[in-house]
This record gives C-alpha cells, structure tokens and sequence, in this order.
C-alpha cells in the first residue's frame, strides 16, 4: 500500500529545527472535540501519515484531558524514529472536575506537565514543546526560562509558543532559541499577519498554522454547527460557525469552490495551498497541520501540497477574511489578537 501513495517534501522546521514533512497532522480530533470517534479508523489514518510523510505529529496535554496523549502512544512507540513529535502545556484541565479550567505558565507547573506528557506517550524526550497559551500575569522569561531547562535536561529539543504576538515572540527567542510558532492561520483567519508572522520570519522560526481548514468549514463539511452537528462537538461553540454568521461565511467560500472545480481539486485542497504559500509571501516556512479522522482525506490533504495558485486565484481568495462574519472563539482573551494593537490586516 504504501508504494502507491506519493510522499510529500520535507522542509526544516525553523533554523536548526527537524526536517519534517511540509505538511503536518493535527491530532486533537482523532480522539477529542469533535464528537464521537472511530479508534480504528483513527488508527488507520496515523499509520496513512507515515506512508505520506505527514511526520510532525501534533498533539496537547489537554486534548481529551491527556487521552489523546495516551491514544497517541502505541503508534508513536511503532514510528518513533519517522515522526516529529509535538505536544502543548498551559491550558490546564481536571478529569475530576468537568468545569475547571486554568491557564498556567509557571515554571513549576510546566515541569510537573512535561513530566505527566512524558508518561501519557511513553517516551523520553519531545521534539517539540509548546507553550500553549499565555499567561501575560507571568513573565514570559520565566516560562521560557523553564522551558529552556527543560532542553537542557533533554527531555525537551526544541521549543515553540502557540497564539503569541511578535513582541512575545522576539522576547522569548531572546531567553532561549524558539522553533516554531502555532496559531491558527487560513484564508478566513489573518490576524497573525500583524506583526508574528514578519517577526517569525525575522528570526528565522518557523510558522505552524492551525485550524488551516476553518475546523472544516473551509471544506464544506458542514454549513451550520448549530444544526448539524453533535451535541459533544466544541464547534457549536465557535461564532462564525452557527446561525447567522455561518449563513454569510458559506457564501464567502464561492471562490474556494470556483477554484477547486477548474483545478479537478478539493476546497480543503486549494484552501491549505493557500496557507502553504504564504511561505513565499511572507518569507518563512510554514507547515499547517490539518486535522482528520479518515485516512481518504489524509491522502487528499497531503495532495494539496503539490498544488500551486496562481496569482489571479490568489487574487479570488485576498479578501475573504475581512468578510468573515463572527470570531475565532467565544472569548477571544487568551488568543495573540486579543493582544494587538490593530484589527485583521485583511479588512
């Protein structure tokens, strides 16, 4: 089976970070969040990573409150060598307490967390650590700081920050060297374009968007969470998704669908080649890591990475994101636009 599927190139992650595939794979949904899940067919769509060369694995301790860690294991233990393995600290829940949440960033909870991420994937080092969400009440050197020791004592190799501003970003890489940044980035969320992705290719970091598919809706998926999906999928929780805002968002993937039909490709396949050219936009690597429960549409996305727009289709795409009605989350507060100083570069 894996003669017939073509693998996708490799790119270094940030300067001095692993070589990785210039596509990666989001795992949150395999086992978390998105309502009821197959293990089987999410088993099956891991081991599809590996015969794509999808090899930057991406996960988070609070995914499934550590299940997805746990759920994650076996197929690490069987790819250790393949793969590039990332995971996340910093938004802090307890399987006890359903209602409990915290954002922590103090460096002894990071090392009690780095310890608990160790155990639930059964390895001795992580690849890549990310601070998951910031904590502006905590110096940021500290937790860098924390983290840094963290390489040193080599269950860490390299470190990476999700949802942060350029400021923070260049404040942190001078405590210690960071090898990529996670947020989300698509055609229908710009915000970082502000100020972290110039600062990002700057220093030389690498760019790991998330959501590049608008949690699915980019795909046409789904035109309206609120109505069709489960009760246990979060993404009934997201603004743009439902009711009104996700009624105008449809009609603004029109262009996503005209593409697709002249290139013979998928929306999910000309929306993640637009987040991969921002790599020569804006001068940086960029590495999405789409998520999926099905190996069909692992296949599809890894196709995507040898799709190239052309500058009059780059065109069709430029303004969607200053038109998306509805923002990225409910609470804002903890994301790196909640901490800019100016609106979406794209309205």
């Amino acid at each position: 089976m894996s003669n017939a599927v073509q693998q996708i190139s490799k790119v270094e992650l940030g300067a001095g970070g692993p070589l990785v595939g210039v596509q990666g794979f989001g795992a949150m949904g395999i086992s978390a969040a998105y309502g009821e899940t197959d293990d089987a067919a999410a088993r099956e769509t891991l081991e599809a990573t590996v015969e794509a060369g999808v090899t930057l694995i991406d996960t988070a301790d609070m995914y499934g409150v550590g299940a997805n860690e746990e759920f994650l294991a076996p197929f690490v233990a069987a790819h250790r060598d393949e793969i590039t393995l990332a995971t996340k600290f910093g938004i802090e829940y307890r399987a006890d307490d359903p209602g409990y949440r915290a954002i922590r960033n103090d460096p002894a909870y990071i090392k009690q967390a780095v310890e608990a991420s160790l155990r639930r994937l059964d390895v001795d080092v992580i690849d890549l650590y990310y601070m998951h969400r910031r904590r502006p009440d905590v110096p940021l050197a500290e937790s860098v700081g924390a983290m840094a020791e963290l390489v040193r004592e080599g269950k860490v190799k390299h470190l990476g920050l999700s949802e942060v501003t350029g400021a923070e970003l260049r404040e942190a890489h001078a405590v210690h060297p960071i090898t990529a940044v996670q947020t989300e980035w698509s055609v229908f969320s710009r915000d970082v374009e502000h100020s972290v992705v110039g600062a990002a290719a700057e220093l030389g970091v690498a760019f790991v968007p998330y959501s590049p598919l608008g949690r699915g809706f980019l795909t046409g998926s789904f035109a309206d969470a609120g109505k069709e999906l489960s009760g246990s999928d979060f993404r009934q929780l997201l603004p743009r998704y439902s009711g009104d805002n996700a009624k105008a968002n449809v009609a603004l993937l029109e262009p996503l669908h005209k593409i697709a039909a002249e290139r013979g490709a998928t929306t999910a396949q000309i929306a993640l080649a637009w987040v991969q050219q921002r790599a020569q936009v804006h001068g940086l690597t960029v590495v999405p890591i789409p998520g999926t429960r099905k190996r069909s549409r692992l296949l599809e996305n890894a196709g995507a990475t040898r799709v190239v727009l052309s500058a009059d289709e780059l065109a069709l795409l430029e303004p969607l994101a200053g038109r998306v009605a509805g923002e990225r989350y409910a609470d804002m507060s903890l994301t790196s636009a909640a901490r800019e100083a100016r609106g979406p570069s794209s309205e």
